[in-house]
């Protein structure tokens, strides 16, 4: 059973226990008010909605100080600081909020509402908790830190330049700006230090979800009773935004099915979204719906300046093993900000200079921009050796597991370093040895099956699964059970009904260490439901294999609804994905090792239904060129038309162009599996498959023509299906939808 605890400051001078959404007649508002101790002469913010039309900067401090006593205070909570909070704190904590305001006014550009508000759970969670080296940001065994909300990313890129990362060193003066290592979001093929690419709400958490889920299944493949070799938590910061998000509570429902003790998620409670406070849109009890969802949950009610609070809640969440911990902390974002805190002016856009000089007299900060104090420094300076010091120690824990345990400390070994092992290509099912020329064929979903299977022999950590549809993608490795709270060794992951935070979960498997190959299987259609994932799969540069099943109008009697018809066009669009459609065994076969090789973008793989033939020509060797000649009975590079298939409809061409060569005609058939392949194919090579000088050309597709201009050309004819399909035999759309060879055959005989 969930539980829940309330962690409150000692002292404290009023607490009302009032909920958040409560009737309108009542307070709303739970956010820290006004607090003031010996220890802490400066004030906490509250409830300013709009931008005084005062000028901050001539009115006095203590002025701003009365004013601000005087306010009446909207909270549910409000306490004071304990006496032993120190100035060095309360300096770092400043720090990091005024290294991004200063970035932010200086790209005149940016969040700085965020930073300002979870400066102090982001000083005590990488100050105190957060393993990690500096110097080498992709140590195996350190902590995964998420900024799922990465609109605040200065945040972030503040907390790793006062750690010592190299990344961010320099750059927070070339914040937003070309070629800078501190982009507008945290991407982690920019910035060292970032695990995952964020900006998008929602996907953070997801991809949190999939980092926690990496480290369990590796614990407890790899960990021995005397050796625990794989042993990090996943941390994430997530906001309001990310909290309506669906893919977060898809993520979120599976993460707590799952039973993910080492995932705590720090949920930036403070009401305020671009469009104002979330009273207009979003006032669900967010703690229910976590205990709900099988999560430990931690409310801190000061989240401005409860040091204790904060540290006691991740140390509870911590002491948590079974379940994942959501610890709700109460903030007031923008906070230190005389008249922007606690408003939606706060969020997006710079302070602008007067309301700058403002907050730097409220919080007592005489400092330069990008000043950070002697003794932060040295403070924050212990990180780089101590970070030094734990991957030293792992590092003998390791070659003291390698001694005791060498076949698996060899299997992680490779796992960590993404190594392949040798000979693994010859796993994949070749026509020479599995498929007869003769068979009468069989679904790709089904060849796509053999190969998961045969990989799942030979790559350790080859893990996936689908979204409630594993018989119909044939997607389970029959070798293996289900990842399961109480079964993290096995391998198939039962997603259900979660298409768009299955991609992303599996996007945060990728980005746990090289090794980690995951894939997902849905209906080619549902891409729709998860095609942010996937952009930031290719964003991000992961390695996601998605196996997409019932490609096309074959899927036959289900519809329209179930019938992809643009989707394979949206992908071929969409920067750093390869999208394959094999047409047989050799080509299925081809895709996977395609997909196993690139290890910096993700594949979609699109597979029928309806069975196909194994097509003389095709080879797995020819995938990797993109496009490829199948069959050819011209001479000197001059035949007298060019077909082209992908996919199902390969085998269409393959039909026309015999017919075509029984009347004498010189004809090329060309399989274009992947565009994206083809396209980065030398000038000379494509000039082989596709020459200039033959411009009749004939395409045959059982989906959208656009984009084959590029392929036929201006004179030439693309074959396909720019409407809805419709619900019957999938024989019956083929022919009322003009997918066939004779439709390709006339086609060919008006250009030749």
């Amino acid at each position: 059973m969930a539980s829940t605890s309330s962690l409150s400051l000692s002292n404290s001078l009023l607490a009302r226990s009032v909920s958040h959404h409560a009737p309108a007649s009542h307070s709303s508002d739970h956010r820290p008010g006004l607090c003031l101790s010996a220890a802490s002469p400066l004030p906490t913010f509250s409830g300013l909605k709009s931008a005084s039309s005062s000028s901050p900067a001539q009115i006095p401090i203590a002025a701003l100080r009365r004013r601000f006593l005087q306010r009446q205070i909207r909270a549910a909570a409000i306490e004071t600081l304990a006496p032993a909070e120190t100035s060095l704190v309360d300096n770092s904590v400043n720090t990091i909020r005024f290294l991004a305001v200063d970035a932010v006014e200086n790209a005149n550009s940016g969040h700085p509402g965020l930073p300002m508000g979870c400066a102090p759970m982001g000083h005590v969670l990488y100050d105190e908790f957060i393993k990690f080296n500096p110097k080498n940001p992709y140590w195996f065994n350190r902590d995964r830190f998420v900024l799922s909300a990465g609109h605040g990313c200065m945040l972030q890129y503040a907390l790793l330049h006062l750690a010592g990362y190299d990344s961010c060193k320099e750059d927070l003066k070339s914040f937003r700006q070309w070629g800078s290592k501190t982009p507008g979001h945290p991407e982690n093929f920019e910035t060292p230090g970032v695990e995952v690419t964020t900006g998008p709400l929602g996907q953070g958490i997801a991809n949190a979800v999939g980092l926690a889920l990496a480290e369990k299944h590796l614990a407890a493949r790899f960990n021995k009773p005397d050796c625990e070799i794989v042993d990090h938590y996943t941390y994430c910061i997530l906001g309001d935004g990310c909290q309506m998000e669906g893919v977060a509570h898809e993520a979120c429902s599976l993460a707590g099915h799952w039973g993910l003790g080492k995932l705590i998620a720090l949920y930036d409670d403070n009401h305020i979204s671009i469009d104002g406070d979330t009273e207009i849109a979003f006032t669900e009890d967010v703690s229910k719906r976590f205990e709900a969802l099988g999560w430990h949950v931690i409310w801190v009610k000061n989240g401005n300046n409860g040091y204790d609070e904060i540290r006691a809640a991740i140390k509870e969440a911590k002491s948590v093993k079974d379940k994942p911990t959501m610890i709700k902390i109460t903030t007031t974002i923008g906070y230190g900000s005389p008249n922007k805190s606690n408003s939606y002016a706060v969020h997006g856009s710079a302070l602008g200079a007067k309301e700058v000089d403002a907050t730097r007299k409220f919080l007592g900060w005489p400092h330069e921009p990008f000043h950070v104090p002697d003794d932060v420094k040295k403070h924050w300076s212990r990180h780089i050796p101590e970070g030094a010091s734990l991957e030293s120690e792992w590092n003998e824990k390791f070659a003291a597991y390698e001694q005791k345990y060498k076949e698996e400390a060899d299997v992680l070994k490779s796992i960590i370093t993404g190594e392949l092992p040798a000979g693994w290509e010859k796993a994949l099912p070749v026509s020479i040895t599995t498929y007869a020329p003769d068979s009468p064929g069989d679904a790709t979903r089904v060849l796509s099956q053999q190969n998961i299977n045969n990989l799942a022999d030979v790559l350790p950590a080859f893990v996936g699964g689908s979204a409630d549809l594993a018989s119909s993608n044939l997607s389970l490795m029959k070798k293996f059970g289900n990842f399961q709270k109480n079964t993290p060794e096995e391998r198939n992951i039962r997603f259900g009904v979660r298409e768009h935070g299955m991609g992303a979960i599996c996007n945060g498997i990728a980005r746990h260490c090289p090794g980690m190959i995951p894939y997902c299987a849905t209906f080619f259609v549902f891409t729709d439901y998860m095609r942010a994932a996937i952009r930031i799969s290719a964003l991000s540069q992961s390695r996601v294999i998605y196996v997409m099943t019932h490609d096309s109008i074959g899927l036959g009697e289900d519809g329209p609804t179930h019938q992809p018809i643009e989707h394979l066009a949206s992908f071929r669009a969409m920067p750093n994905v390869l999208m394959l459609r094999p047409a047989d065994g050799n080509e299925t076969s081809g895709a996977y090792r395609v997909a196993i090789l690139n290890k910096k973008r993700p594949s979609v793989l699109a597979l029928s239904r309806q069975k196909v033939p194994l097509i003389a020509g095709t080879s797995i060797e020819g995938v990797e060129k993109g496009g490829y000649i199948v069959s050819d009975n011209s001479s000197d590079n001059k035949p007298d038309v060019i077909l082209m298939g992908t996919g199902t409809e390969l085998e269409l061409a393959v039909e026309a162009a015999h017919e075509l060569r029984k009347e004498g005609k010189a004809v090329r058939v060309v399989s274009l599996v992947s565009w994206e392949l083809f396209g980065e194919q030398s000038a000379e090579y494509k000039e082989s498959v596709l020459p200039e000088d033959v411009t009749a050309r004939v395409s045959i597709e059982a989906a959208s023509t656009f984009g084959w201009e590029r392929m036929v050309g201006s004179k030439g004819k693309a074959i396909g299906i720019d409407s809805f399909g419709a619900s019957a035999p999938a024989p019956v759309l083929y022919k009322e939808l003009g997918i066939t060879a004779q439709a390709v055959i006339a086609a060919a005989k008006e250009l030749c």
